[in-house]
């Protein structure tokens, strides 16, 4: 598995929660040429930017068109406000403990999660607007646009992080991402 490291404070943690799947992956640096051609599936990490920065974090996502995708927080937005949608600054900076209020159950990635079931939120901006080939699969009390599917596309984006301790079901998010979806054993 590939993980492109934006800079979070949590990516060495995505390696940690995909390695104990007993998965191998590599982390490397959003800026450097990567070859995804010999990974099963790309993970694209937070980071302390904001989509609209002028010296945000940006990447080809053509490079990864034929690889299964997991966008998380900043990724997400990233994903997200490249392919049509809209990221805004959010009213209140969203830190700290959130609980999902809706999961779209029959969704690859979602399988499993409960409704309210415990997330860890980090971010100052929000998507606003889902693009049209997106579906929502995830929202919380505060975050309508929690978790989404790139229709046509093994793609999803989710504003939360599940490699953290105090999202109590991102391991079996990040199961059914590594293990169901790209394949990995």
């Amino acid at each position: 598995l590939l993980i492109l490291d934006f800079g979070s404070q949590y990516t060495q943690l995505i390696a940690r929660r995909v390695r104990e799947l007993n998965v191998y992956c590599e982390i490397h640096p959003y800026n450097g040429d990567v070859d995804a051609s010999g990974f099963a599936g790309v993970v694209l990490s937070g980071s302390p930017f904001s989509v609209h920065d002028a010296d945000a974090p940006k990447v080809d996502l053509g490079k990864f068109d034929s690889k299964p995708m997991l966008a998380v927080c900043y990724g997400a937005q990233y994903l997200a406000q490249h392919t049509g949608g809209e990221v805004a600054p959010s009213d209140i900076r969203e830190y700290g403990r959130a609980n999902l209020s809706f999961v779209e159950g029959s969704n690859r990635l979602t399988k499993g999660l409960s409704n309210g079931s415990q997330v860890w939120m980090s971010h100052g901006d929000t998507i606003a607007t889902l693009p049209d080939s997106f579906e929502l699969i995830l929202s919380t009390s505060d975050v309508a646009n929690a978790g989404f599917h790139v229709k046509g596309k093994d793609w999803w984006g989710i504003q939360f992080h599940p490699e953290v301790y105090h999202s109590t079901e991102g391991s079996i998010l990040l199961k059914n991402f590594v293990i169901d979806i790209c394949k990995c054993s």
